[in-house]
């Protein structure tokens, strides 16, 4: 869905930004008028691919590299959109990984990685956002002095057997996303999670590809389709425009109701 000019004179950085829902939520804040830094940490042509999509549409965008867990690589990403973009208006907060194992299993390398990507990844560049909306104080472009939207997901709600250090750091997203929202609310920055469900992109593939693996998978959704990255993309601009000024401090699933508990819809 091809989105207004919400977002026209704006500035967003979009980390993990190079494929699935990193990808398509550039590219519908890209639609939607924000210059977009995409960022990546190890693909450079699903990156410069999203760049030229947004560049497609009329839009301003280039890619940056960046390990979101490494304060250094973080402090350049911000540094090369202020020099081009002259400020930052929005974080999307989405880059993320699995790296699953049983839990007697699991090493503590692998268990470390995970958090360091999913959940201090977040706290630094949430830090280094923030920074920069208070040294450039209110604009006229936007109601909030700046917006940061984490990437969650179902699982920091459900329980997830078999990928305990992925939930462990959506649960950590949750609380820290409202802990921040709490903090800055004052300060007029907005702070907002989006929890996707089922979503079709490349880490998933086995659960949706065949007919069979997306008829097991749709048993858990009650809205009975499996979602796409552009529905994530989607509810990204909603959350970064003026349209949701008073959503502040929440977490928006973006599921079909899979916390729904649809186990339970013929157990009545």
């Amino acid at each position: 869905m091809k989105s207004l000019k919400v977002l026209e004179g704006q500035t967003a950085v979009v980390t993990g930004a190079s494929s699935g829902i990193g990808k398509a939520c550039a590219i519908a804040l890209g639609e939607s008028g924000a210059n977009v830094v995409v960022n990546y940490a190890g693909n450079p042509e699903g990156a410069l691919a999203a760049v030229e999509a947004i560049k497609a549409e009329g839009g301003n965008a280039i890619a940056c590299k960046a390990d979101v867990s490494n304060i250094a690589d973080v402090e350049n990403m911000f540094k090369t959109c202020i020099d081009t973009f002259g400020t930052v208006d929005i974080l999307v907060n989405n880059a993320g990984l699995q790296k699953d194992a049983p839990f007697l299993e699991m090493s503590l390398e692998t268990w470390n990685y995970v958090l360091n990507v999913n959940l201090t990844g977040q706290f630094l560049c949430a830090q280094a956002a923030v920074r920069e909306f208070v040294r450039r104080g209110m604009t006229k472009n936007s109601q909030a002095l700046g917006k940061i939207i984490c990437m969650s997901s179902v699982h920091e709600l459900i329980p997830w057997a078999g990928h305990i250090n992925y939930a462990a750091s959506k649960g950590g997203v949750m609380l820290m996303m409202k802990s921040l929202a709490q903090e800055l609310g004052p300060m007029k920055i907005r702070v907002n999670s989006i929890a996707p469900g089922a979503i079709k992109t490349p880490i998933n593939r086995m659960a949706w590809e065949t007919p069979e693996a997306e008829k097991r998978l749709l048993r858990l959704i009650p809205y009975k389709r499996v979602g796409t990255t552009e529905d994530i993309g989607n509810a990204a601009v909603w959350l970064a425009s003026d349209f949701s000024d008073y959503v502040h401090g929440t977490t928006l699933f973006v599921d079909g109701g899979m916390t729904l508990y649809p186990g339970f819809e013929d157990n009545g």
